[in-house]
């Protein structure tokens, strides 16, 4: 049976996935910006459009790190804007679950979902680090093993509230971490509760997409890598009663179009090269050696020294920086590398960390995302433009119709919901 393909727009906020060079980058803060970027997802007949969360300003070496310095509008009142200007497009957005409360997160998600007709998405996330905690009462004080437990009590908790209406609003919930009871101030919205997402990598996070979620992201983008994510979290769900398709699996991905599959590799290069400047292929070294590198050249070779082990005082509130399990290990690779092909700083930061998932003409794109849903990679993708607000554009009118014609994606929006986009029950 040929699958159908789920596609999502995710707008990249603040980082270095944006070619801030590029004559047609706009703002990020800017309301008109998230307008052109939802409207051309929805032209497009994409599921949803989505937005990810920043609760603190990354720093660096004690001064805001250079990506970061636009910041991040509040979710719910870019989400609820949006729901004014589209018509059927999901409207998916970040909310954490560590620094927030129940009642709080379940009366503004039934209230968007309300808006929206039902349209909805909670991608529910932990925080990991005591750095963004000091912008709230709680502070960093939760280990890690305990935030995907009160992440699921959280999750318990608001579920609790989107379902009260059917009691007359009463409701009452205790556990380790909330006693509530009360009642709720809104009736159930069109989709009784807003379509869950989450986005963990670990062990923990893919048990607790098996258990609460409707779709999972994932970085599993390849062949063989997607296809074990995909058999590994759709493995779990059995025993939660649940079927395989009751969870989408969308691994995030980027884009480089051209004319010819070759001149899309040339335009892919210099896109790679725009991502990462000498400055920023610095900031990445930095992140992992946790020591100011300033002094280096990018354009030379890798440090001699190893990174400093231990607390990292060079970067605070990047999720990248604890994916270092062994910074040292991490180091000894980077430098056979950059021995094996001859990489400065610059070219080895650009070989780490500025790769495009699709690259080549729209017909080979769309090829390339077609057979790796049909081959169980993944259920469709959350695409990542290098160009905001209008790095859509492109894949709007030149791969979505080929997908089209192949019979594996919407030509039209057939219900009203998130739900009914994703097949969702």
């Amino acid at each position: 049976m040929v699958k159908q393909i789920h596609l999502a727009a995710h707008f990249p906020g603040v980082n270095n996935t944006t070619v801030w060079s590029d004559p047609r980058a706009g703002s990020h803060i800017e309301f008109s910006s998230f307008v052109h970027f939802a409207q051309t997802a929805e032209r497009a007949k994409f599921d949803f459009f989505f937005l990810a969360e920043g609760l603190r300003l990354r720093e660096q070496n004690g001064l805001i790190y250079d990506l970061d310095v636009v910041g991040r509008p509040d979710t719910f009142t870019v989400l609820a804007g949006l729901a004014a200007v589209t018509t059927h497009l999901g409207l998916a957005g970040t909310i954490n679950s560590t620094f927030n409360e129940p009642f709080e997160v379940a009366r503004q998600f039934t209230s968007l979902d309300h808006l929206s007709g039902g349209r909805a998405g909670w991608n529910v996330v932990t925080s990991w680090d005591a750095f963004t905690g000091e912008n709230f009462r709680r502070g960093g004080y939760l280990p890690e093993e305990q935030r995907y437990e009160r992440a699921r009590k959280f999750l318990d908790a608001a579920t609790v509230l989107f379902d009260s209406w059917r009691q007359d609003g009463d409701f009452s919930y205790q556990d380790e971490f909330f006693d509530i009871s009360g009642r709720f101030d809104l009736p159930r919205s069109p989709q009784g509760r807003p379509v869950i997402l989450q986005a963990g990598d670990s062990s923990e996070g893919r048990e607790f997409a098996a258990a609460k979620a409707d779709a999972i992201f994932s970085r599993h983008a390849g062949l063989a890598d997607g296809q074990a994510f995909y058999r590994d979290v759709k493995g779990r769900l059995a025993k939660y009663g649940r079927s395989p398709d009751q969870l989408k699996v969308l691994p995030a991905a980027t884009f480089v179009l051209a004319g010819t599959d070759a001149e899309a590799q040339e335009r892919a290069h210099e896109v790679r090269r725009q991502q990462v400047s000498g400055q920023t292929a610095i900031k990445f070294l930095e992140q992992l050696w946790n020591r100011d590198l300033s002094a280096y050249d990018p354009d030379g070779p890798l440090p001699e020294i190893d990174p400093l082990v231990g607390e990292n005082t060079i970067a605070r509130g990047r999720a990248s920086v604890r994916s270092h399990r062994d910074p040292v290990a991490t180091a000894r690779e980077w430098r056979e590398l950059a021995a094996a092909k001859k990489l400065s700083i610059r070219e080895l930061i650009i070989e780490k960390t500025a790769r495009q998932t699709f690259i080549g003409s729209p017909s080979s794109v769309a090829t390339q995302i077609n057979d790796l849903v049909q081959a169980d990679a993944s259920d469709g993708f959350i695409l990542v433009p290098h160009v905001t607000p209008g790095g859509f554009d492109e894949f709007a009118d030149a791969v979505v119709p080929l997908l089209q014609e192949r019979g594996v994606f919407r030509t039209e929006y057939t219900g009203p919901t998130l739900r009914d986009h994703l097949g969702l029950a």
